[in-house]
């Protein structure tokens, strides 16, 4: 249209007497026309180094004359530079048919003895995001990979651009495949960041390569072509958009907005969400293991009771309920895509998660402990089991800031990110020291009366396991793992 073309004339004057749709294995498609003379004429657009093999003549300004080694030299070389631009390189070529039925009017009948018209260049560039994305991915220490059909000097432009290749790099294209035995690509395919000129059979043969190596492999793709390798995938991912109704059907997700950058985007809000429920998790069951070995502990030395069952009701609803569900919602940390991800067998409840438990479990009863022994010494048995359960709501609202993170200390984790959490524990803070002053409280949660200076104490002594903890973290830094994630659509 820019350059003057009129597609309803078009259109009029040489109507669609038959196609050859486009085809990955052809990589060409054809349309024939009725001429105004009424004969037909194939017009074909496809891969230029495909094209060439089936063209006999070449159009130029004086006319069809035939074609020289020369003249094939000389497109391709023109092909290899615009596909080092990063542009998507298109050749066209044309033949006169005699009058044939459709059922004559096959690809190895058509697109033959061809006249070779021209090249088109065109540019594609990657969305001003995608590079981004990419970097987030190798930060997160997710491989991106890029499978396409166009020319490896085009598909190394482009993933270079993005990042997806180094300098070094250079696209193995589908005939280097065909040499490769299923051995020889598994172990070469960590490797190899560019593939180019691939058919849906060798777009299957990589995701099993990648499979083989225990890799954790999610394919995007839209065309017909795609569907294989996406339903091979571990995660298959369709093109909501663009994407063929055949390739959603095999996919186990769909991206409404065809953007590689939101593939990325789920990923990191699904590692926020695992990361809320372990840290939720811990939270919760770190604190019941306190209470238990608390409770154990004194009834194998002999000692009273040390909670009642109200404070152990008050406790699990409120001191630990309420933070635990704010912890559930807690923002996303700004570094999760800079960690390497868990392997799929690694559960929930690893060995750390349990470590951490069992520590946490031991430092607050200990606190507790301790603080209840000395008040039934020093005082009655109703004073030291109201210390005892002070202390043990103070440990457990401190503790629930250092929660928010198994790596970060909770001097790096600023307090306004999470103010929900801030506006809880304030109000259980003030409802515990209220209960040792408010009578009606008091009798409630069968407390006694203490004064305002032992509640300061017994918030120091509250903040140990917090500091002991937040200690632990400093001294024993994360373990990482790794997974990739293959992609065709950037």
């Amino acid at each position: 249209m820019k350059a003057g073309g009129d597609r309803e004339r078009i259109e009029g004057e040489f109507p669609k007497h038959h196609e050859l749709p486009f085809d990955s294995d052809r990589k060409r498609s054809s349309v024939i026309r009725k001429r105004p003379d009424g004969r037909l004429r194939a017009f074909i657009n496809g891969a230029p180094d495909v094209l060439l093999e089936r063209c006999a003549n070449l159009y130029d300004g004086a006319g069809v004359r035939p074609m020289t080694d020369e003249d094939r030299r000389n497109i391709a070389a023109q092909n290899t530079a615009m596909a080092q631009q990063a542009l998507r390189v298109l050749g066209s070529a044309y033949r006169d048919l005699d009058n044939a039925s459709p059922e004559g009017l096959t690809a190895d009948a058509v697109e033959r003895d061809l006249v070779f018209v021209g090249l088109t260049g065109m540019h594609d560039p990657p969305r001003p995001e995608a590079k981004e994305a990419v970097a987030k991915c190798r930060a997160a220490g997710i491989r991106v990979v890029m499978i396409t059909g166009d020319h490896p000097h085009t598909a190394t432009a482009i993933a270079r651009e993005i990042g997806i290749a180094s300098n070094d790099d250079v696209a193995v294209a589908g005939v280097d495949l065909d040499k490769m035995s299923d051995d020889e690509l598994r172990q070469r395919a960590p490797k190899i960041a560019v593939y180019a000129r691939v058919t849906a059979e060798h777009k299957l043969r990589i995701i099993r390569a990648w499979k083989a190596n225990d890799a954790v492999v999610a394919m995007t793709g839209d065309g017909v072509n795609d569907a294989p390798a996406i339903k091979g995938a571990d995660i298959g991912i369709a093109m909501g958009r663009g994407g063929t109704e055949v390739t959603k059907q095999a996919s186990d997700m769909i991206i409404t907005d065809d953007n590689f950058a939101t593939i990325v985007a789920a990923v990191e809000e699904g590692r926020g969400i695992y990361d809320n429920i372990r840290k939720t998790l811990q939270y919760l069951l770190a604190g019941n293991t306190g209470e238990l070995m608390l409770m154990t502990g004194c009834v194998i030395v002999g000692l009273p009771t040390p909670l009642l069952p109200i404070h152990l009701l008050w406790i699990n609803l409120v001191t630990d309920g309420l933070p635990a569900l704010c912890l559930a919602t807690d923002p996303i940390d700004p570094d999760v895509m800079k960690r390497r991800p868990r392997r799929p067998s690694e559960r929930i409840t690893d060995r750390g998660f349990l470590q951490t438990m069992f520590l946490t479990g031991f430092l607050t009863a200990g606190v507790a402990f301790s603080v209840y022994l000395y008040a039934l010494k020093t005082g009655t048995e109703e004073m030291a089991r109201t210390s005892a359960f002070a202390v043990l709501v103070f440990a457990e609202l401190l503790r629930s800031f250092g929660a928010r993170s198994e790596t970060k200390p909770v001097w790096r984790i600023s307090l306004l990110s999470n103010v929900n959490l801030m506006i809880v524990v304030s109000v259980s803070f003030g409802l515990q020291v209220w209960s040792h002053h408010n009578a009606f409280l008091g009798h409630f949660l069968k407390t006694s009366s203490m004064p305002l200076a032992d509640c300061f104490l017994l918030l120091a002594l509250g903040a140990i396991p917090l500091m002991v903890l937040e200690l632990v973290k400093v001294l024993r830094p994360g373990k990482t793992t790794g997974w990739d994630i293959t992609s065709e659509t950037v």
